[in-house]
């Protein structure tokens, strides 16, 4: 893992190329999923279990999973494992049910209405990946603000497993969070049949949920057919630390999300050259116990970085300009640093708020921006699945006193025929 000292160029190098690393979408994986969305859109179903055959070896027993297959995968479940989910749930819909807003009216004294309608969205579907990555965690985090929310109806697909079955700790998820229907399909098939709807599996409103590179290109290339949660880039972490900071817990956080994917980035910027040192051993001799080494040591050797400061104030204004989708303060008095840190995902602040505290269990949403956007996007959350509406009611009186005004900025822009709307109403 790089250490870098922040001189005003060589951080920015690194920087530049950390914004490198997903690169644009490869053409021909556009090209495939392009494909893919005409045969669904035009052959529905029949298509989607044609790409379910071919990229999974095998149709599954069943394409929409029975409820009582749902039922008995709670009923037969770890209930340890159970448990642990029922208690994240408890927090993550306490947090979110903080969220909900409230529409509003404005009756004015001289007879106008004015007011804004919030309500739920009518359908969302659910995408969870399946095979090493089923993130059951990740069905928790969209499907309880959906809920919350008011969404009337949750479709979830994924992928079977090779035997093709569904995985079952993803199931208890859905069981939990209240899913309506799961449809054993993924890939960028499963997200286009969301989209257009198919015989079996209905049209929705919204796509929310983590996939692989086609299930992210088929969401950016539907988005505007369908509305979508975000267009997600590679896990990253940034963590900000000084000399207080214990070298075990910044090496173990770090590698917490170098451990996804090869791309995923993971950068501390220090005050303490020491910790620098320090942490480097001990991301050394963590890694060894570790499942995922091979992961982790490639994307810290190609994304990982320790950048060496002289100050809190450059570190803050480097956490601001990376954006980062987790941003841990392993600082001296953490709170006095929040009013600053403006441009991240989410913020864990203090020695034992560790990053998978928000994947999977305080509360707060982990479906974050990544890839800098935190500078103009939020986490997913119950505004996430709901629509507005403003609504406008006149008196004549009340138009009468505002017509003039009206029709002089309809005419300047040239448009007569709003100007003569307001107009015929005083002949």
């Amino acid at each position: 893992m790089r250490k870098i000292y922040a001189d005003g160029t060589a951080e920015v190098e690194f920087l530049n190329e950390l914004g490198r690393r997903s690169g644009e979408t490869n053409r021909k994986v556009t090209e495939t999923v392009s494909a893919i969305i005409e045969d669904v859109k035009e052959n529905g179903d029949e298509a989607v279990k044609n790409y379910t055959l071919k990229f999974d070896g095998s149709l599954p027993e069943y394409y929409e999973v029975p409820r009582d297959v749902i039922n008995d995968a709670l009923t037969e479940a770890d209930p340890d494992f159970v448990n642990a989910l029922l208690n994240a749930q408890e927090n993550i819909a306490d947090f979110h049910k903080r969220q909900v807003e409230q529409g509003f009216i404005n009756a004015r004294a001289d007879g106008v209405i004015l007011g804004q309608r919030i309500r739920g969205l009518e359908r969302v579907g659910l995408y969870v990946p399946g095979g090493t990555a089923a993130y059951p965690s990740s069905v928790l985090m969209n499907a309880i603000p959906a809920r919350i929310a008011g969404v009337k109806e949750i479709i979830m697909v994924t992928p079977p497993l090779k035997d093709g079955t569904p995985n079952k700790d993803i199931l208890v998820a859905a069981a939990i969070c209240g899913v309506d229907r799961v449809f054993m399909a993924g890939g960028a098939q499963a997200v286009s049949a969301l989209a257009y709807g198919t015989e079996e599996i209905p049209k929705c409103d919204k796509i929310v949920g983590p996939g692989n590179i086609y299930v992210a290109t088929a969401k950016k290339l539907l988005y505007g057919v369908v509305d979508i949660d975000m267009i997600a880039g590679p896990s990253e972490i940034l963590v900000l630390a000084d000399e207080t900071a214990d070298p075990k817990f910044a090496g173990a956080d770090l590698m917490s999300q170098a451990e996804h994917d090869i791309l995923a980035s993971a950068i501390m910027v220090t005050t303490s050259e020491k910790l620098a040192d320090e942490t480097i051993s001990e991301i050394n001799r963590q890694k060894e116990y570790l499942s995922r080494k091979e992961i982790i040591e490639k994307s810290l050797d190609g994304y990982g970085a320790i950048i060496i400061t002289d100050s809190r104030e450059k570190a803050v204004e480097l956490a601001n300009r990376i954006a980062p989708e987790h941003l841990e303060v392993l600082m001296e008095n953490p709170m006095e640093l929040l009013g600053s840190l403006d441009n991240a995902g989410s913020v864990f602040l203090g020695h034992y708020a560790s990053e998978p505290l928000g994947d999977y269990f305080a509360g707060p949403n982990h479906v974050l921006p990544t890839s800098g956007t935190a500078r103009f996007f939020s986490p997913l959350g119950v505004a996430s699945f709901t629509k507005r509406s403003s609504y406008i009611y006149y008196t004549k009186e009340a138009l009468a006193e505002a017509k003039d005004d009206i029709v002089l900025i309809a005419e300047r822009e040239g448009l007569t025929a709003h100007a003569n709307a307001i107009k015929v109403r005083f002949e």
